[in-house]
């Protein structure tokens, strides 16, 4: 029995806006300043009238359209929705994920959240769709959402990335195309309290993320990072019984330029030209990010049926993921 992708679908703003632009920006230090201009990212997307929920409401509306006009036989409807935790909740004690399922009619469906990994939930997500689906016969499709937007006002976060807004879903079913082949995921709890939000003895809108050590984050990080993704992924290849020559396409999520390099250099495997085109247009999307880039290296037509793709996703928590799928 194989587990693939069903159906993606992905919100994402019509209109950039230039980060030079942005109200933060003015207000940089000399330093972070020249981090953002070295980033890659020119503009992001601005949808300040919806909320990350919405914002994952909005493309879990538009996948199921997208079954509903399906003609090429009943696609399964989800009965499993997983929401991959936004950077702030919308409500503190309320579900945002069962707001979701209630509001897009998914009455059927168990709805929970996968919370505290960054970026990386939607690797883990993906994986813990894989095996929910080969653990129970009955369920039939998995769909997992997410919604991206900064955590308060400021969408520089120095010395990370710019972040954009936008929102993704996509659904696991058996049989489904491309097949997750091998996936593996670790994480590493001394870095838990990076960065964090001082949200309780301040108003959403002077929320301001603070990274405890950006020394850490760029070295003590970026070592066990690179030791553990290049362990990951001879893991993953290992396991699927291939070899790096046999990868037609990586890909990763979208941070920084300059994280290409790094990680094209450190692997031996260059980084797919679409990681970037998406970093510089729409900034760096979180949890999105891989699925987007997924999404849109299928839809370029250059890959052929059994074509192997490589994800890597990571995050400050600090949590790694490594997954190889097949087209």
């Amino acid at each position: 029995m194989t587990i693939g992708i069903g159906t993606i679908h992905c919100v994402l703003p019509t209109e950039p806006t230039s980060v030079a632009s942005l109200p933060e920006y003015s207000g940089l230090g000399e330093e972070e300043a020249e981090f953002v201009q070295g980033s890659g990212i020119a503009t992001v997307g601005v949808l300040d009238d919806r909320s990350a929920g919405d914002l994952a409401l909005e493309a879990v509306r538009g996948l199921l359209a997208r079954l509903d006009e399906d003609d090429s036989g009943a696609p399964p409807r989800p009965d499993t929705l997983m929401l991959v935790g936004p950077r702030a909740p919308d409500v503190l004690l309320g579900s945002d994920v069962c707001r979701i399922q209630a509001d897009a009619k998914l009455d059927g469906a168990f709805a929970f959240t996968v919370d505290g990994l960054g970026c990386t939930g939607s690797s883990a997500a993906w994986a813990l769709g894989r095996d929910l689906l080969l653990a129970d016969p009955s369920r039939q499709s998995v769909l997992i959402a997410h919604g991206s937007r900064p955590t308060g006002l400021d969408r520089v976060r120095y010395p990370v990335t710019v972040i954009g807004d936008g929102a993704c879903a996509m659904t696991l079913v058996r049989g489904g195309r491309p097949v997750l082949r091998a996936h593996r995921m670790e994480t590493d709890g001394s870095f838990h309290d990076l960065f964090r939000v001082d949200y309780k003895d301040v108003p959403y809108y002077e929320w301001r993320e603070e990274c405890r050590s950006a020394d850490r984050y760029r070295f003590d990080l970026a070592l066990h990072s690179r030791m553990r993704l290049g362990r990951m992924v001879d893991e993953v290849l290992d396991d699927a019984g291939v070899a790096k020559d046999d990868v037609a396409a990586t890909l990763m999520q979208n941070v920084t330029a300059s994280a290409y390099q790094f990680y094209a250099s450190l692997l031996g495997l260059p980084v797919h030209p679409v990681c970037n085109e998406h970093l510089a247009a729409y900034g760096h999307l979180g949890a999105m990010d891989v699925v987007l880039n997924l999404d849109r290296l299928l839809a370029r037509g250059e890959l052929r049926r059994g074509d192997l793709v490589l994800v890597l996703n990571n995050s400050p928590v600090a949590a790694w993921a490594v997954t190889l799928w097949e087209v």
